[in-house]
């Protein structure tokens, strides 16, 4: 898991485009959450998803100088960013950070709904959502608390969800809604009382957006999807639409497995661990020219050859004594 999470980070590390070096130093990024700041797609992929729009439309206008999604990773909850906060890995890329975007909460709520694609149904248990929702009020408080600290440049955005299920049908869309306005509000107290900023993504999807969910058994976005994510977070960044992406300036499709990832940071692995073994055999030669160095000082003194052979002055000096008696 840390391995595909490393490499999440540094699919997409840096995306300035053709940007002058006048604007170059301005914001260092960090997409931190969930498979939504990672990129997943709908066909459990790892593609360009909001952040790294983002990071194409800051860099295009030259205010972007750093970027990185390596604190997001599939599959997290909110205790599971409150810990990838907390780590040390995290301190540099934290502490360096002028720009964050969080997206968390979801996975604390989405896995206690249970789907049925084909019948189009949803169902839920209240009390297990209300005890979900409950934590994660409670852990974003301390996310946002982190954060504050450990990323004092930082500007920070907490991004909001979107209704993940359009293909259910109309009946059934009411009651799992209903939890998603709560965990978005609960989103939107916390970031405002931390001083953040709230993302609002849910009024771009609104219940039946099936042209940007393409997939029924799958609740990520399309490309489509999250450039609306990522228009959403450019309007309150900017306070206008001036920053706006359109559809046409969309990358291509570039997806890659999680076995496509995992061998590529096998190889990055094994790359930077004979890199270390070589820096370290430099090292231990280095020393021992030092200690080779040293013995042909010692060697090459006066009191060096009078006493060579000898185990010691002690017994040079009984010798002494043995002849002149």
């Amino acid at each position: 898991m840390k391995r595909l999470l490393s490499l999440i980070g540094t699919v997409v590390l840096t995306m300035v485009f053709g940007v002058s070096s006048a604007f170059a130093q301005s914001e260092n990024y960090l997409s931190i959450g969930d498979s939504l700041a990672a990129g997943q797609t709908p066909y459990r992929q790892i593609d360009t998803g909001y952040s790294d729009l983002i990071a194409m439309r800051l860099g295009m206008t030259g205010q972007l100088s750093f970027y990185t999604k390596e604190l997001a990773f599939p599959g997290f909850t909110t205790a599971d960013v409150l810990k990838r906060v907390k780590s040390e890995e995290a301190s540099d890329l934290l502490a360096n950070a002028t720009l964050i975007t969080v997206s968390v909460g979801a996975n604390d709520l989405l896995r206690l709904v249970q789907v049925n694609p084909t019948a189009g149904t949803l169902a839920f248990s209240q009390l297990q959502t209300d005890y979900a929702l409950n934590i994660v009020r409670k852990n974003m408080v301390e996310i946002l608390e982190e954060l504050k600290v450990r990323a004092p440049k930082a500007k920070i955005f907490v991004m909001g969800y979107y209704f993940a299920y359009p293909n259910v049908h109309a009946t059934q869309k009411e009651g799992t809604n209903a939890q998603l306005i709560k965990l978005n509000t609960i989103l939107q107290q916390q970031a405002e009382h931390a001083g953040a900023t709230f993302v609002n993504v849910y009024d771009a999807f609104g219940l039946n957006a099936t042209n940007l969910l393409p997939n029924i058994s799958d609740v990520h976005p399309n490309f489509e999807g999250y450039r609306q994510m990522a228009n959403a977070f450019l309007h309150e960044y900017s306070g206008s639409n001036a920053l706006a992406i359109s559809s046409n300036e969309l990358p291509k499709p570039n997806p890659m497995s999680f076995e496509e990832i995992l061998e590529q940071q096998e190889k990055a692995e094994q790359k930077k661990e004979q890199e270390q073994d070589k820096e370290e055999k430099e090292k231990e030669k280095e020393k021992e020219k030092e200690k080779e160095k040293e013995k042909e000082k010692e060697q090459s003194s006066p009191a060096a050859s009078i006493i060579q052979g000898f185990t010691g002055y002690a017994a040079f000096m009984e010798k002494v004594r043995a002849i002149r008696s």
